[in-house]
């Protein structure tokens, strides 16, 4: 995080995944992410909010549970090992529920969902 939102650096990383805009699926097309902002004070949220905007552009989907992580330098030691149980046990409900949800993404090869994406597309293509 920097200034309240994504660093320059990150949002440069965010502009090289339009590199992945010509493979089939596009982007991070059904990609579940779980987001995570690292915050000298109190604001990580902001850039949390940033990134799940960023996500939704590259149609990937951002699960509900996020972690914004305040005064991270208080929670990381100089190695880079986290130093707080708290903190550890949120990161690792995040993992827990991106393997979850996308579980359920691979799991679900239901006709219904082929048709309704199909069906979105037209409308789309339509519109355009």
């Amino acid at each position: 995080m920097y200034q309240g939102t994504i660093s320059g650096a990150f949002k440069n990383a965010l502009d090289w995944l339009h590199a992945l805009g010509s493979r089939e699926p596009p982007f991070l097309h059904d990609e579940v992410i779980g987001l995570i902002s690292a915050a000298g004070g109190t604001q990580g949220l902001q850039a949390i909010n940033t990134m799940e905007f960023a996500v939704r552009a590259l149609r990937g989907w951002a699960v509900p549970y996020v972690i914004p992580v305040a005064a991270a330098y208080r929670v990381v030691d100089s190695a880079g090992r986290l130093t707080d149980e708290s903190v550890e046990l949120q990161l690792r409900t995040l993992g827990a529920e991106v393997v979850r949800v996308a579980t359920r993404f691979a799991d679900d090869s239901t006709a219904q969902r082929a048709r309704a994406c199909e069906e979105s597309a037209e409308r789309v293509a339509v519109a355009g």
